[in-house]
C-alpha cells in the first residue's frame, strides 16, 4: 500500500490499532502514524513516520485524505508537557488537508460526578489531567464551531481488550488471572464501573467518521452492562478458569504508594472514580446509532485469547 489512504489513524496505541482494523473490516483505507515510524499494525494498513507536534509535518501526511483520527497519547506522566502540542499538530494537519477530524477521548473533564456521567455535564475536573483533556476537547469543539473543521468526539470509560497493557484492566489483571497469581487493584471492588472494550471504542469512533449527523458533538461511546469491578473479575476468573486471590488498595495505600511509583501518583486524580459508582450513559449514540457493544463474556473471551497466545510476560 502507499502512503495515500482515505484516513490517517494518529497513534498506533491498542485504540489507533483498533481503529485501523475496523476501518480495512469496513472496507477502506487506513495509514497510521506514529514518532518512531515502528510498531504492530494490522495487516493491509500502511505506517507512516511523523512526530504529531510538528505541524509541518503532520500538513504532509494528511494531505489528501478524508478523516483524520486522534487516537495518540504522550506518557502518563508528560500529558501537561506533550498533550497539547500533539493534539493541535493533529488538528493543524486536520485543517489544512480539510479533512474530518475524530477524536478518541476518555472521561476524565467531567471530575467527580454523583449519577450518571452524560455529555451534557459541565466539566468540573480539579487535578491537571481533567482540565487538559477538557481544555483540548473545548478548542477542538471551538474550531468546529468556527467552521474551519467539522470534529466529531467519541469517549469511553477504562478500556481492556487485546493489546491494552497500561489500564486498570490490562495485564496488571489478565495476566495474574491467566497464571493464578495475586492481584493488586486500586479503589473499592464493591461500586459498579463502567468498562468498555477497546474494539467497541473503535466501532463506535469510526461509525461517528461515516455520519454526518456526528460532527459537532460529543458522544458517548456505547459500553456493554454496568456491573461492579468485583463481578468483572469474577467473569475473568470463570474465562481464566482461576480463582486468585484480589487485593485491594484503599485511599491512604494509594497516597502511600504514590511517593514511590509516578503512575500510582498520576492515578491520585482519578481516585474517585475507583470508589463510587462510576456509570456511563451512553443513551445518545444508542438512540442515534444504535448499541453495538460486545456482551462481556464475548470481550473477555476474546482477551484472555489475546493475552494467552500473544503476551510475552
Amino acid at each position: 500500500m502507499t502512503n495515500n489512504a482515505a484516513n490517517i489513524v494518529f497513534g498506533t496505541g491498542p485504540l489507533g490499532y483498533a481503529v485501523a482494523e475496523e476501518l480495512l473490516v469496513r472496507g477502506q483505507s487506513v495509514k497510521l502514524v506514529n514518532r518512531s515510524g515502528v510498531g504492530d499494525i494490522p495487516e493491509g494498513a500502511a505506517l507512516v513516520k511523523a512526530d504529531a507536534t510538528d505541524t509541518e509535518r503532520t500538513r504532509q501526511v494528511c494531505k489528501n485524505v478524508r478523516t483524520v483520527f486522534h487516537c495518540a497519547m504522550p506518557p502518563y506522566t508528560q500529558w501537561p508537557e506533550l498533550f497539547p502540542a500533539i493534539t493541535y499538530g493533529i488538528l493543524k494537519g486536520a485543517i489544512a488537508a480539510e479533512a474530518n477530524l475524530v477524536y478518541g477521548d476518555n472521561l476524565y473533564m467531567y471530575g467527580k460526578v454523583n449519577g450518571p456521567i452524560k455529555e451534557d455535564l459541565p466539566y468540573n475536573a480539579k487535578g491537571p489531567k481533567g482540565k487538559i483533556r477538557a481544555e483540548m476537547a473545548d478548542k477542538l469543539m471551538q474550531v468546529h464551531i468556527e467552521g474551519k473543521i467539522k470534529v466529531a468526539i467519541g469517549r469511553a470509560s477504562d478500556f481492556f481488550g487485546p493489546r491494552v497493557l497500561n489500564s486498570i484492566l490490562g495485564e496488571k489483571v489478565f495476566m495474574p488471572a491467566i497464571e493464578g497469581k495475586t492481584i493488586n487493584i486500586i479503589g473499592r471492588i464493591d461500586q459498579p464501573h463502567t468498562f468498555t472494550y477497546i474494539k467497541d471504542f473503535a466501532k463506535g469512533l469510526v461509525t461517528l467518521s461515516e455520519n454526518e449527523t456526528a460532527f459537532g458533538e460529543v458522544w458517548h461511546i456505547p459500553s456493554a452492562e454496568t456491573i461492579t469491578t468485583q463481578r468483572f473479575l469474577h467473569r475473568v476468573f470463570k474465562e481464566a478458569e482461576t480463582f486468585p486471590p484480589v487485593k485491594t488498595a484503599p485511599k491512604f495505600v494509594v497516597n502511600v504508594m504514590a511517593l514511590f511509583n509516578p503512575i500510582i501518583k498520576e492515578l491520585k486524580e482519578l481516585l474517585y472514580s475507583y470508589e463510587l459508582p462510576y456509570v456511563v450513559d451512553h443513551s445518545k449514540f444508542e438512540g442515534t446509532f444504535g448499541n453495538h457493544s460486545t456482551p462481556h463474556k464475548t470481550a473477555i473471551k476474546e482477551t484472555v485469547e489475546w493475552y494467552r497466545a500473544k503476551h510475552i510476560h
